[in-house]
C-alpha cells in the first residue's frame, strides 16, 4: 500500500496542481467576490467587480498560469525531480488560486495612494515624470509605476502582479535558504516545506494580492541575499541586499547581519564596497531622467519623519505595552526604541567579533532571525507590515529544525492578527486592566515571546560554535 501510494500521489497531485492552475486562470477572468464585502463591512478596503475587458482578465489569469510555472521552471533549474515537482504543483496551483481570487480587492491603500500616482504618470509622460515629486517610494518601485502607465491592463491587476511574482521569488529563496542551511545532500524534505509554505503564508498572500502592498519585493531579494551570504557567496549577496534596500527601507532590520559577519572576518569590507556600487546603479536611471540626487536619497529620510506623532502604527512593538491614553513625553520614547534596537545590534556585532571564524551558517540565522524580530520590535513608529521579514525567515528557520516553530508561529500570529486589525479596522481584543487600556496586547505579546525565543535560540547556537556542552540533544 505504501509503495502504491509514493507511486500514484506524484501524478496525483500534478493533476491537482494543473486543475488549481487552470482554476487560477479562470478565476482571474470571471470571478466576481463581491459577495464577500457582506463579510468585509467597515473594512478598510473592498472587494468589486471584476475590471476591465474579458481580454484584460485573460491576460491577469495567463500571468498568474505563467508565475506558476515559472517557479516549476526554477525548481527544475535546481536540479529538483520530476516526481517532486508533480507534488510540489499542488500548493503552486492552490497558491495561485487563491491569490487569483483575491486581485478584485481594493485597499485603502491602493486607492488613495497607488492609483492616484500611477495617474501623475499618465498625465506626465510615464517614465519623464519620475524626475518630479511623486510618491514616497524610492525609484526602483517608481519605475514600475511609470512602465505599467504604458499600459491597458488595470492598473490594480499589473500593481498586484508584480508583487505575485516576488511571492513566486521569494519561495524560492526559502527553498535556496533552508538547503543552504542543511546541506544540499542532507535538506531533505526541508527546502521543499518551506518553498510550499512560504507560497501559502497568509501574511504573504494578504500583503501583495489583497493589500496590493510591495513589501515582499524587499523581503524575496532579502531572503536570496541570506541564502548567497550563507553558502559563501559575498559579493552577490551584498548586490540584492543593496537592490531589496533600494526598494524599501525596512531592509536596515536584515543589514547588519553583514555587519556581523565582517566582524567575524566572514566578509571582507571590499566585498561590503558592492553594496554603494549596486545602489548607484538602481538610481542612476533616475538620476538621467532629471530627478535630483537629493530628492533620491532623501526619500528615506522623509519616510523616518512620517507619522511623528504616533509612536505604532498597528505594530505588535513594544509600544503596544503602553496604555491607549497615556501621554509619554515623544522625544523619550523614541528615543528608548532606537536606543535599544542599536544596542541590540551592537550586541551582535559584539557577538560576530567574540565568535570570529567559528560564527557558523547556524549561529549566523539564528542572528539574522534576533535582527528581524528584534528590531522592528524594539523600533518607533512601525508599521504591521514591517514584520514580513519576521514572518518569512522565521518559517523558513522553523523548517531547518522543528524545534525553531514557535518562533514561527508566533511571529506569524502577531504579524496576521496585526494585518487583521488594518484591514477589519477593528482591533482584535482590547485588555483593560485597572483603569488602562491596551488596544494590541497579544499580538505585541506573541512577538516579544518569539523574540525571547529566539535570543533562547541564539544562545544555544552560542555555546555550539564555542564547544559547550548543551541540554538535551544535539545542536538546537
Amino acid at each position: 500500500m505504501g509503495g502504491a501510494w509514493k507511486k500514484d500521489l506524484p501524478p496525483l497531485c500534478g493533476v491537482l496542481g494543473l486543475i488549481c492552475l487552470v482554476g487560477a486562470g479562470a478565476a482571474a477572468v470571471c470571478a466576481d467576490m463581491s459577495w464577500l464585502e457582506a463579510f468585509n463591512e467597515g473594512g478598510s478596503g473592498v472587494f468589486g467587480p471584476p475590471l476591465g475587458s474579458v481580454w484584460d482578465r485573460r491576460l491577469a489569469g495567463t500571468v498568474l498560469v505563467l508565475l506558476g510555472l515559472l517557479v516549476l521552471f526554477l525548481l527544475y533549474r535546481e536540479g529538483v525531480s520530476r516526481e517532486t515537482l508533480f507534488l510540489l504543483a499542488l500548493p503552486v496551483g492552490a497558491a495561485m488560486l487563491l491569490r487569483a481570487l483575491l486581485l478584485n480587492y481594493v485597499s485603502h491603500d491602493y486607492s488613495v495612494f497607488l492609483a492616484r500616482w500611477l495617474e501623475y504618470f499618465r498625465s506626465n509622460g510615464g517614465f519623464a515624470a519620475i524626475a518630479g515629486s511623486v510618491g514616497d517610494y524610492n525609484v526602483p518601485y517608481l519605475y514600475f509605476l511609470a512602465a505599467i502607465s504604458y499600459l491597458d491592463l488595470p492598473d490594480l491587476y499589473s500593481i498586484k502582479l508584480f508583487s505575485i511574482l516576488f511571492d513566486v521569488l521569494l519561495a524560492w529563496g526559502g527553498f535556496r535558504l533552508v538547503r543552504a542551511l542543511r546541506g544540499r545532500d542532507e535538506g531533505g524534505a526541508a527546502p521543499f516545506i518551506a518553498f510550499s509554505l512560504l507560497l501559502l503564508l497568509p501574511t504573504v498572500i494578504l500583503n501583495g494580492s489583497l493589500w496590493g502592498q510591495c513589501d515582499v519585493i524587499y523581503a524575496a531579494l532579502c531572503v536570496h541575499a541570506l541564502a548567497l551570504a550563507l553558502e559563501g557567496k559575498n559579493v552577490p549577496s551584498v548586490v540584492l541586499l543593496a537592490a531589496a534596500f533600494s526598494f524599501k527601507l525596512q531592509t536596515v532590520f536584515l543589514m547588519p547581519l553583514w555587519g556581523v559577519l565582517w566582524a567575524a572576518k566572514k566578509v571582507r569590507f571590499r566585498e561590503l564596497m558592492a553594496f554603494p556600487l549596486a545602489y548607484l546603479v538602481t538610481i542612476l536611471p533616475a538620476l538621467r531622467l532629471g530627478k535630483p540626487l537629493a530628492d533620491i536619497l532623501g526619500v528615506y529620510f522623509g519616510q523616518v519623519g512620517e507619522y511623528s506623532d504616533r509612536l505604532t502604527l498597528n505594530a505588535p512593538s513594544a509600544y503596544q505595552f503602553i496604555p491607549t491614553g497615556a501621554e509619554p513625553d515623544p522625544v523619550l520614547a523614541v528615543a528608548a526604541g532606537v536606543a535599544a534596537a542599536f544596542l541590540l545590534v551592537l550586541v551582535l556585532l559584539g557577538l560576530g567579533l567574540w565568535l570570529g571564524k567559528r560564527l557558523d551558517s547556524g549561529a549566523a540565522m539564528a542572528a539574522a532571525v534576533v535582527l528581524v524580530v528584534g528590531v522592528p520590535f524594539l523600533l518607533p513608529r512601525m508599521h504591521e507590515r514591517y514584520f514580513i521579514l519576521a514572518d518569512v525567515i522565521c518559517l523558513c528557520w522553523a523548517c531547518v529544525n522543528w524545534r525553531r516553530f514557535p518562533a514561527a508561529v508566533l511571529a506569524e500570529g502577531a504579524s496576521l492578527a496585526s494585518y487583521l486589525v488594518y484591514l477589519r479596522l477593528k482591533y482584535n481584543y482590547v485588555l483593560n486592566v485597572g483603569g488602562l487600556q491596551f488596544v494590541m496586547p497579544l499580538e505585541a505579546l506573541a512577538m516579544l515571546l518569539a523574540l525571547l525565543f529566539s535570543i533562547a535560540m541564539l544562545i544555544r547556537e552560542i555555546k555550539r560554535c564555542k564547544g559547550e556542552p548543551l541540554e538535551g540533544r544535539g545542536p538546537a
